[in-house]
């Protein structure tokens, strides 16, 4: 296996600049010579010589030598027992999601403004809490934050509401007792925020995650809202930004997968002219559209919010409505749930 950049003895500055300019792995640095890689990747030439010297002690890029290899039916039986899925408290679209977001994979929730990307994301910070023997995963979330739109006083509001209607369902003991510990603190206290103002810093984050997810098991989500906001000012330079959202979108797999975590990017919209008509997509471009194994667009048809399924793998397509309420996300009316879902869909993956 290519062993990645992050995971060797540099320090973290040093860590950050590589990365920054797309060395992902050390294979990527195994040819390279002092200069060069100086100039490559902003590094001052004892820096260079440094990782230069470590690359080569690490054997240049393979780890061991064995191949790490995995049965269908060893998958199969890890994702039945261990993993699972995030309700969204929305039943419609839980339903066409087989059951919520599933941790183990990447999620890109992505829509205009105001449309309640955000909001979801709140609810699912919170929803990730819910005791196992109600249907949840019992777990911590890692909130990066990169503009300015978490809110307490709504992750409160959407906590209570879950408090609240948990203890409803209450019909035995396990459930009562699990009900003592879930509470509006506790569900606070395991919500992890960090502040990102640039990539630089999101990417540096990134990088000490794994070593802070190996050392707080219980998170079973990451959430960052947004992924768009902090390439915009590489909007020129797009062969850099290319590079970086995808060491990105490889760290955020390695992730998901390594760590069993439910992984939530959410993105913006921007314009594409096609047969001389603007049509609305998902920012960052087609390449980064092929990292996330599942795609949920939310949108408006006049004042009804809708939430369309344009990639996964494994759910068929759909659309369901759906409700911003004072209580977090929430599904709307029956009487106006969409038709014509197919259709719909299809329209939205020609135009993205």
């Amino acid at each position: 296996m290519q062993r990645p950049v992050s995971s060797l003895r540099l320090s973290p500055s040093v860590k950050v600049k590589l990365v920054s300019a797309g060395f992902q792995f050390t294979a990527d640095l195994k040819d390279l010579d002092q200069s060069q890689l100086s100039r490559d990747a902003g590094l001052s030439q004892q820096e260079a010589m440094e990782v230069l010297q470590v690359v080569r002690r690490a054997g240049g890029g393979d780890e061991g030598g064995a191949l790490s290899s995995v049965t269908a039916l060893e998958l199969l039986q890890k994702e039945e027992e261990e993993l699972g899925s995030i309700v969204t408290f929305s039943s419609q679209l839980d339903a066409a999601l087989d059951g919520g977001l599933p941790v183990g994979k990447t999620t890109e929730i992505c829509g205009v403004p105001g449309v309640g990307k955000t909001q979801l994301c709140l609810q699912l910070a919170v929803d990730v809490q819910v005791p196992p023997c109600f249907g949840g995963v019992g777990g911590q979330v890692v909130y990066i934050d990169t503009e300015g739109s978490f809110v307490l006083q709504r992750v409160i509001d959407i906590a209570t509401a879950a408090m609240q209607h948990c203890s409803l369902l209450v019909e035995d003991d396990e459930q009562r007792v699990a009900m003592e510990t879930f509470t509006v603190e506790n569900i606070l206290s395991n919500i992890l925020l960090v502040r990102c103002h640039d990539y630089v810093e999101l990417l540096a984050e990134l990088n000490l995650l794994p070593d802070f997810l190996c050392a707080r098991p219980r998170v079973r989500l990451l959430v960052i809202d947004s992924v768009a906001c902090p390439f915009r000012w590489l909007v020129d330079e797009l062969s850099q930004r290319t590079r970086l959202l995808n060491v990105l979108a490889q760290q955020l797999i390695t992730m998901a997968t390594k760590y069993n975590i439910a992984v939530v990017v959410t993105n913006q919209m921007t314009t594409r002219l096609r047969g001389g008509q603007s049509h609305l997509v998902p920012a960052l471009g087609e390449n980064w559209g092929h990292a996330p194994t599942i795609r949920l667009l939310l949108h408006w048809e006049g004042s009804r919010r809708l939430a369309t399924i344009i990639k996964s793998p494994c759910h068929m397509d759909s659309i369901t409505q759906y409700e911003i309420t004072g209580e977090g996300f929430r599904d709307a009316d029956q009487s106006e749930q969409p038709q014509n879902k197919r259709t719909r869909t299809e329209s939205y993956q020609s135009n993205g």
